[in-house]
């Protein structure tokens, strides 16, 4: 293993297998394109072997670099799995917890950390933002706040809340135009392909005409910027709208667009102390905005 292989060519092989190309390899791994290919040629050089073809299209794995790929998963998968295993047998509250969270979420799960550093000071939080999906099989976090219509089935995870989306524009938006206005007759914000199969995406694609969509975007934070500089009207998380002085509430949730607010941890983390601290200092602290999650109240203390 030493001479032919070590960890990072085999996460650097599975990345261009699963990316279809070098730059998204790099990307992935948070390496520059020139460091990815010398890797990648040592590799090749060391084990005598092409791996990769390259298309105009991305990277197409050779019969042999099928193997090595193949190989890679095995053997990074059992090294995860050996990493949570040894973790989730720590009983100190301390070290290092990956948290990953939604963009939209962090103005409201922020203070709740600042106090969570002030009770467990040996306890540092890494946040990772990804309005994506985090595989915490994959150890990218150990913990995953989302929402989400359920719990996938590897993970121990506990429900918090419903979350509530309702309308939102400015005040100079509405100047004007007033909050009474026909949905078709507002100019609207929408999330883009990568959100497709959110709740709100599929709800203004069912009922609004597409010459109606003036401004996409792949975050619904971007979308409350710009619906808070006049653009139009924007579907937002009613925690992220609620709170916002330039925005103007137009609807209460739309029952179409409500989702649920997920706890997630890897099962075998779930009872490492450092976790389990957090997992509970989470689930209270958000027990306490459960008004302004679910879009009851607009009042951000709630």
């Amino acid at each position: 293993m030493q001479d032919k292989y070590k960890w990072d060519d085999l996460r650097l092989a599975q990345a261009i297998g699963e990316m279809g190309s070098l730059t998204g390899a790099a990307r992935s791994l948070q390496i520059d394109h020139s460091t990815a290919f010398r890797r990648l040629q040592a590799l090749e050089a060391r084990l005598g072997a092409h791996l990769f073809n390259r298309a105009r299209d991305g990277y197409v794995p050779t019969p042999a670099g099928e193997e090595v790929i193949a190989a890679a998963a095995q053997i990074l998968d059992a090294l995860g799995e050996l990493e949570r295993r040894v973790a989730g047998e720590a009983l100190s509250p301390s070290g290092v917890v990956r948290l990953t969270l939604p963009d939209t979420l962090m103005t409201t799960v922020a203070p709740l950390l600042q106090a969570f550093h002030e009770e467990y000071p040996a306890i540092v939080v890494e946040t990772a933002i990804d309005n994506a999906f985090f595989r915490l099989s994959k150890r990218d976090a150990d913990v995953a706040l989302r929402p989400a219509a359920s719990a996938p089935e590897e993970l121990a995870g506990r429900r918090i809340s419903i979350v509530g989306t309702a309308l939102y524009a400015s005040e100079d938006y509405l100047s004007g135009r007033g909050k009474d206005l026909a949905l078709d007759a507002h100019d609207w914000l929408c999330p883009d392909d990568s959100l497709s199969q959110s709740r709100s995406a599929r709800w203004i694609a069912s009922q609004i005409p597409a010459e109606r969509i003036v401004h996409k975007a792949n975050s619904l934070l971007a979308l409350s910027v710009a619906a808070g500089a006049g653009l139009g009207v924007a579907a937002l998380p009613c925690y992220l709208g609620d709170p916002d002085p330039g925005l103007c509430r137009l609807s209460d949730p739309v029952p179409a667009m409500e989702t649920e607010l997920w706890l997630l941890v890897h099962p075998d983390l779930r009872h490492a102390a450092r976790v389990r601290a957090l997992l509970d200092f989470l689930w209270e602290g958000l027990q306490k905005k459960r008004n302004l999650l679910e879009g009851y109240c607009s009042d951000a203390s709630n």
